[in-house]
């Protein structure tokens, strides 16, 4: 599954200011809301519940939160680029200035921990990251994320 089959041009977040975790997943979740016609709340619900398993902040100053919700009809994501890095609680420590938020049906299953791989795989590669962390507007972020389709392909 292609990160551009999971992220739409509109659903990149190039400078989101926020001062701390709550913060970026609320504005992020109102953001989603928007894109996907899902109530924030819920959005915003379902990810707090996820982070209260763990942080998702998987090191590297990445963070991928996410979380499934019974009115979502289709897997998607969104990509935000902080403005400066926020205190996370990730699993190494670091701040966190790159968000991957992604969101599926209660019943997507294989499909969601596809997806999440898919993140994860191409957010394992320092190029795209810095190239990621460079990248000051939406359709640029976006271009890189669709070429990091092809070249990280499963």
């Amino acid at each position: 599954m292609p990160l551009n089959d999971l992220i739409e041009a509109n659903a990149i977040l190039p400078a989101l200011r926020v001062g701390s975790k709550k913060q970026a997943l609320q504005e992020i979740s109102e953001k989603a809301a928007e894109i996907s016609g899902l109530p924030a709340r819920e959005i915003f619900d379902a990810l707090l519940q996820r982070e209260r398993l763990g942080s998702t902040g998987v090191g590297a100053g990445i963070a991928i939160p996410h979380g499934k919700l019974p009115r979502a009809e289709r897997i998607f994501a969104m990509f935000a680029r902080l403005e400066r890095p926020i205190d996370y609680d990730a699993l190494d420590g670091d701040p966190v200035d790159l968000i991957f938020l992604l969101i599926a049906p209660e019943h997507a299953g294989a499909d969601h921990l596809k997806a999440l791989s898919r993140i994860a795989r191409a957010m394992r590669d320092p190029g795209l990251v810095a190239r990621l962390r460079a990248t000051r507007d939406a359709a640029g972020l976006y271009l890189l994320l669709a070429q990091a389709s092809a070249s990280h392909a499963a």
